[in-house]
């Protein structure tokens, strides 16, 4: 990785687009300090502390996204959320509208359609929020002007904020290197790991009764995360590789096809969709609890706390613990069904079928879907139980050892996913100027 950045420097058209990344991801930054006006960011921090102390890890994670933005109530507090959710929309709208899968179809034309949709649901998203923090900061109180017009301030703000970042992502991914929204997210979580790192340290090594005990802290501190991230590294890599074989066929008075080629199923084919889902669910009941305002008791009460993940792996409450088998259940749910939502193993057979393409061994049809189906129904079994591993050892040493920090299992996986994404496409703008150097000489 380090050799590839370093050739990268080398390439003048890559560097500029490098340098490029890195001006963009400052102002993300910058804005991040801004404070949306007339919100008295003291007094909603400690609102944020309350309600992440009912509400579980979501809205650490949530926190987690934005870079801290979230928790000082920057003009960057949406963070691009906004643009992910629509992403996520858009994308599972466009396998139940017939119109929009024919734009999908139709190349580049359709996706710039989509693309322009997708901005269209952001900004509403955005000012859907927005207006609901609003309205909340001013039953709060939280407002410096507790009216209508410090409601509308806050709604255009966030709004404006979200909007910008959109449009940052965007002149990354067309000026600079890897997928803007994903880089954007990226920086977000790294820049929250020094806080956490520093959480840590003060509470296991500096704060240990002796030495000993501090340098054994340390060492199983750095095991664990170097150990998530091997797993989470394997986890995003792993594929399965179906052979395909292309039948000879004349045309005009040539002979073509013949070539074999490969179907690469990901082992991690849904991604970190379906924790993302499953927390959400799961806070959802606190959330809405602390919105109303009043706290249930008895059976309820203990159903609430059994969802709050702060209660997960607590040794004082092992009865808690029951909210992490439904969560873990609710992960490999949601990872069956996002991949079955976004790969359709009969529309695959149809296109190899047209092509004159078949998987050895197998006739092309029907009995080609059922293969294709039975893969993949393996493949995102392993690829949930991978999922599971990576999410619960944040909540395991949380319970049983209280280290409270913002990042985890998922965090991990996009940190890893985009770095790798990230590397790849600079190795390719590397290898295609490579090409075009020996073809110009």
């Amino acid at each position: 990785m380090l050799t590839t950045l370093k050739n990268a420097f080398k390439i003048k058209d890559i560097r500029n687009r490098i340098l490029f990344t890195f001006g963009m991801l400052i102002i993300v930054r910058l804005g991040a300090q801004l404070p949306t006006p007339g919100v008295d960011s003291s007094v909603f921090a400690a609102w944020f502390a309350n309600q992440t102390a009912n509400t579980g890890g979501a809205l650490d994670f949530f926190n987690a996204m934005t870079g801290g933005s979230f928790t000082q109530m920057s003009i960057f507090a949406l963070s691009i959320t906004p643009y992910i959710t629509s992403s996520i929309i858009m994308q599972l709208l466009t396998i139940a509208i017939p119109k929009l899968e024919e734009m999908q179809r139709d190349g580049e034309d359709g996706r710039k359609k989509i693309r322009e949709i997708t901005r269209y649901v952001t900004i509403a998203l955005s000012v859907i929020e927005g207006l609901a923090f609003g309205i909340g900061f001013l039953r709060g109180g939280y407002l410096t002007y507790n009216n209508a017009f410090g409601v509308i301030t806050v709604m255009i703000t966030l709004t404006a904020g979200s909007a910008l970042l959109m449009w940052l992502g965007e002149q990354i991914t067309s000026k600079g290197v890897g997928n803007g929204i994903s880089i954007i997210l990226l920086f977000n979580i790294i820049s929250r790991l020094p806080e956490d790192f520093q959480l840590l340290y003060d509470k296991f090594i500096s704060g240990a009764s002796n030495i000993v005990t501090g340098g054994l802290a340390a060492v199983i501190i750095i095991a664990v995360i170097v150990a998530t991230i091997v797993l989470v590294v394997y986890l995003q890599g792993g594929e399965r590789r179906i052979p395909v074989q292309y039948s000879k066929k004349v045309v005009g008075r040539k002979m073509v096809g013949g070539q074999s080629t490969n179907i690469p199923l990901k082992v991690n084919t849904a991604g970190v969709i379906p924790i993302i889902f499953a927390s959400s669910i799961m806070s959802l009941p606190g959330i809405i609890v602390n919105f109303v305002g009043k706290s249930p008791s008895g059976f309820w009460g203990h159903i609430l706390r059994g969802l709050n993940s702060n209660n997960w792996c607590v040794p004082a409450t092992p009865w808690y613990s029951i909210g992490l088998v439904v969560y873990i259940i609710m992960v490999i749910f949601f990872a069956y069904f996002y991949t079955a939502v976004t790969f359709n193993p009969l529309e695959i057979a149809d296109n190899m079928k047209k092509q004159g393409g078949f998987v050895p061994g197998i006739r092309p049809g029907k009995p080609t879907v059922d293969y294709l189906q039975k893969i993949l129904n393996n493949i995102i079994f392993i690829g949930a139980c991978g999922l599971v591993i990576v999410a619960f050892i944040p909540f395991f040493f949380n319970g049983i050892f209280g280290a409270r920090v913002s990042f985890g299992g998922t965090s991990l996986i996009i940190i890893v996913g985009v770095v790798l994404e990230t590397m790849k496409q600079i190795e390719s703008m590397m290898l295609v100027r490579h090409y075009k150097g020996f073809l110009n000489e």
